[in-house]
């Protein structure tokens, strides 16, 4: 047994930043537990490795959910980082807030003030470096780098053009003025290398003698006396131990594991738990409910040209990125290979864009569990506001088992109407002029699905997640939420949950910068410190 200041359950996005917030001096003694090991594999920090990052099953929790009813009953992958830096370490590498009405919502819609964007955009400014350089929208001496796309590739300037034609438009930042059209994407990069929130924020925090880590350790339970946090149960190498906290402890496992970790605690819905055989500490019926993801669909097409990156996989090709990037950091190796994508409308029903896209100049499958490359380009679109809603649940009181997710995907009929329209409004950007001299055979959606019934068909049958959980331990103060604005569990002391789960609504668009922001805010909370003043930035909003 050993005791803590503050022990943070879970060394991913939010994780990490909390570790190197709350040792900064040297007042607090932190310990920073994680399920995965240390991020030594070298296709973890190569930009185009990370298909065989998030493939990887020893840095992967490799989660699937439930037969989901709506996508023809198929189980859809959920990969989720079983490492240090956590998703961070094997997602794309796409650097996006969401739009800033996302914040206002939750400000105006869940009564949290404190959350709307221009409370909120000062922490994403405090915890990045944009190789843009620090203005009103964009900070520039965080810890996060942030690096805007530069691979050149003809069908990126045809997506641009393609914006232009369609009417659908275009954008210098995504993240800055105009939150809407298509643009260069930014990645969480720096050097040419994967910028993890391990690598921004973990590993230089590590060099301090109050913090320690302590990997491959899969945590048990947060021992709870009087309804108050005391510590947590782990388990390292099969042996079981505990420390203690002497001011808080703090989930942020992420959406699947935090709701997990609650319930096997005895915090969560009394009826459901009491059917687990697990007494109720405290009863908060929402710990698991309310989980949201991005659903996507592609569209790709055969390219005439042979520009694509079809040759990567051939083995002298291969080998020359590699050692390009070894020795310099640069070229294809570098690049997250989507580096264009947008935000765009698909029905004018709705305030602000509703749909993202993701580009690359290459289509890619997987064959025998390797990836295979072809002349082609795929367009993936998100459905970036979903109104269907799950849950997580447990499947027995074992912490090794993996809970049982319940996506409930496009159990809302708008959903699947939605994914309808985004296959229509990809096909109009695709088909603009600006392609037609790279555009071959469509690929996706087979040639003949043409109607709305036969796009829906092709939707529940090959429409997958952006990897975008969230929710499941949603701020507020109605009686489903299980955190407040401050991400105080409710009706315990000294337990607070920082990761995504606490995202009451999903943003509209990737969650990894979102949730770093999120634990910028909770270490100023945690510590008592004033929250930074509000900053007004000026936006450019289309119509629908």
């Amino acid at each position: 047994m050993s005791e803590y200041d503050y022990i943070i359950i879970g060394a991913g996005s939010a994780g990490c930043v909390l570790a190197n917030r709350l040792t900064e001096g040297s007042q607090n003694k932190v310990l920073i537990l994680e399920a995965g090991p240390m991020d030594h594999k070298l296709m973890v920090h190569i930009p185009a490795g990370v298909y065989h990052a998030y493939k990887d099953p020893s840095i992967n929790w490799n989660y699937t959910s439930e037969p989901e009813p709506e996508c023809d009953d198929r189980r859809i992958e959920l990969p989720r980082g079983k490492v240090i830096g956590g998703s961070s370490s094997i997602n794309s590498m796409v650097y996006m807030r969401g739009h800033p009405m996302d914040y206002d919502r939750w400000a105006k819609d869940f009564d949290l003030p404190d959350w709307s964007y221009e409370r909120c955009l000062p922490y994403f400014k405090r915890c990045e470096s944009s190789d843009r350089g620090e203005n009103a929208w964009r900070g520039g001496s965080g810890p996060l780098g942030v690096t805007r796309g530069t691979l050149q590739n003809p069908l990126f300037d045809a997506l641009h053009e393609a914006g232009e034609q369609s009417g659908q438009g275009t954008s210098d930042d995504l993240n800055g003025y105009k939150p809407e059209g298509i643009a260069r994407l930014d990645s969480t990069t720096r050097y040419g290398r994967r910028c993890s929130a391990a690598v921004a924020h973990l590993k230089p925090a590590l060099k301090r003698s109050n913090l320690t880590l302590q990997t491959q350790a899969l945590s048990r339970r947060v021992i709870l006396e009087n309804n108050q946090a005391r510590g947590i149960e782990y388990e390292v190498n099969g042996q079981v131990k505990q420390a203690f906290a002497a001011k808080e402890v703090i989930v942020s496992c992420g959406a699947i594991k935090s709701p997990q970790l609650l319930m096997l605690s005895g915090i969560g819905s009394a009826d459901t738990l009491n059917a687990m055989k697990i007494t109720p500490q405290i009863n908060l019926p929402g710990v698991g409910q309310n989980l949201q993801d991005h659903l996507s669909i592609d569209s790709a097409y055969y390219c005439k040209k042979p520009i694509t990156l079809h040759t990567l996989t051939h083995p002298m090709k291969k080998l020359s990125v590699g050692l390009k990037w070894l020795a310099t950091r640069s070229g294809i190796g570098a690049s997250h290979i989507w580096e264009m994508g947008g935000f765009v409308f698909g029905n004018d029903q709705v305030t602000h864009p509703n749909l993202q896209y993701h580009f690359t100049p290459v289509y890619s499958d997987w064959h025998n569990r390797k990836i295979r490359l072809q002349q082609g380009y795929v367009l993936t679109c998100d459905q970036l506001r979903p109104k269907s809603r799950g849950e997580v649940k447990l499947r027995s009181t074992d912490p090794h088992d993996r809970p049982a997710s319940h996506f409930n995907y496009m159990s809302h009929p708008d959903d699947t109407r939605e994914l309808v329209e985004a296959l229509k409004v990809m096909q109009e950007l695709l088909t603009q002029p600006a392609f037609d001299e790279f555009r071959g055979e469509r690929i996706n959606p087979a040639p003949e699905a043409k109607t709305d019934s036969e796009l829906e068909a092709w939707v529940r049958g090959y429409s997958s997640t952006d990897y975008h959980p969230c929710g499941t331990c949603r701020m507020g103060h109605d009686d489903l939420a299980v955190v407040d604005g401050q991400l105080r569990v409710h009706g315990v002391d000294h337990l607070r949950v920082v990761d995504a789960s606490v995202m009451p609504d999903i943003v509209s668009g990737n969650l990894n910068a979102p949730t770093q922001m999120i634990g910028e805010r909770a270490a100023d909370y945690i510590l008592g410190k004033e929250q930074l003043p509000a900053e007004q930035a000026s936006f450019h909003f289309l119509e629908p």
